[in-house]
């Protein structure tokens, strides 16, 4: 009987005990609150999950201004293709446009151009073009842009459609976008160790057309891209650039390429583009790689084509007010270049660039 009283007695002590320690802690808590100006918040007004509040943070509104636009010339076509692209498109997004050249030009310079002199030699090696792409990496790297995009002295950059084509696109994610110039990935013989070789396949965008890696994504390339590295890698698979750039995102990183057939180079046949009003708004969308099935298919399958973009995207393809790079050259005894009417003919413009140019912005001072 004693033994069973002590047992309660026991109990109870131990109760209020917690009771007390409770009641002591819940009031210096309190005060620890209330001291710093900050009140206990209710149980019903939680902060939502992280995953809910990203939900809810609206996405940063994509400007020209956040592209870094990387124009790739030399020196013998100052006065002819750059001079073209000049008095065009990059009137209009000239203080974010960088042209990296072999040959210093006091002129541009006074006019206000972002000239950076690469040091590299003037040929079309592979040496030189690694030089150069290099170069425009660092820069990019260097800069605050949340895009770096590479084209040719021969491209036409449309900047609106430029934007709304990387707005589509997670803006912190891993991007690498262009179109291919092959029907399949590459094949390359990589150098190891020991003089072996191995084969590596992979896609990559052709630098005539242009091609965008988003910042993070440039930013994990560096181990193969940084400094003298770019050329190495380059010299390790004996491929140029634009090939190397590819390795490096889809070997390497396991990155695979975005396939977008909005961007276009001299190596397509550009007269088959259909004519159609250039002011027409239609978006057209490149195909985004949303699951590891979807990557695994554009890996191994062939790229997206014109032709097969018109039954995806038959809005889309007719019009060249959102196509984001257009280009010209020889084809045989013709000029490759898009079909497109305007007030200039095609002896007085033969890449079309100024017909293209006018329509897209009529208020220039010097279209008729």
């Amino acid at each position: 009987m004693k033994k069973r009283w002590l047992a309660r007695r026991l109990l109870l002590f131990i109760l209020a005990l917690f009771v007390l320690l409770y009641a002591n802690f819940e009031r210096d808590g309190g005060e620890r609150l209330s001291v710093s100006g900050i009140s206990p918040a209710p149980a019903a007004r939680r902060p939502p999950p992280a995953s809910e509040a990203l939900r809810r943070t609206p996405r940063a509104e994509l400007r020209l201004e956040d592209i870094f636009i990387s124009l790739k010339t030399t020196g013998r076509f100052h006065g002819t293709r750059l001079a073209l692209l000049l008095e065009t498109w990059i009137s209009t997004t000239k203080s974010h446009t960088f042209i990296f050249t072999d040959e210093d030009d006091d002129h541009l310079k006074a006019q206000g151009y972002n000239v950076v002199v690469t040091g590299c030699r003037s040929d079309h090696s592979q040496q030189a073009l690694g030089c150069k792409m290099a170069a425009e990496y660092e820069g990019f790297l260097a800069s605050d842009k949340r895009w770096f995009c590479h084209v040719d002295d021969d491209n036409y950059v449309n900047g609106q459609a430029l934007v709304a084509t990387l707005a589509d696109f997670p803006q912190d994610g891993d991007i690498y976008v262009g179109k291919a110039s092959l029907d399949k990935p590459i094949t390359a013989h990589e150098l190891m160790e020991g003089n072996q070789t191995r084969q590596v396949k992979f896609w990559f965008a052709t630098g005539g057309a242009g091609f965008c890696l988003s910042r993070r994504l440039a930013h994990k390339m560096s181990p193969w891209a940084r400094g003298p590295r770019f050329q190495e890698t380059s010299a390790k698979i004996s491929l140029p650039d634009d090939c190397t750039v590819g390795f490096i995102v889809e070997e390497r990183l396991g990155v695979s390429m975005v396939h977008c057939p909005l961007f276009h180079s001299h190596l397509e046949n550009l007269m088959l583009l259909d004519r159609a009003s250039i002011l027409q708004q239609v978006r057209a969308r490149c195909p985004l790689v949303e699951t590891r099935r979807e990557a695994a298919r554009i890996r191994s399958g062939p790229p997206f084509t014109v032709q097969k973009e018109r039954k995806r995207f038959p809005q889309s393809i007719n019009c060249f007010g959102r196509q984001v790079t257009l280009s010209y050259g020889p084809l045989g005894d013709k000029m490759n270049s898009v079909e497109l009417k305007g007030s200039f003919s095609k002896e007085e413009d033969p890449s079309r660039f100024k017909s293209l140019h006018c329509l897209l912005y009529p208020l220039t001072r010097w279209c008729p």
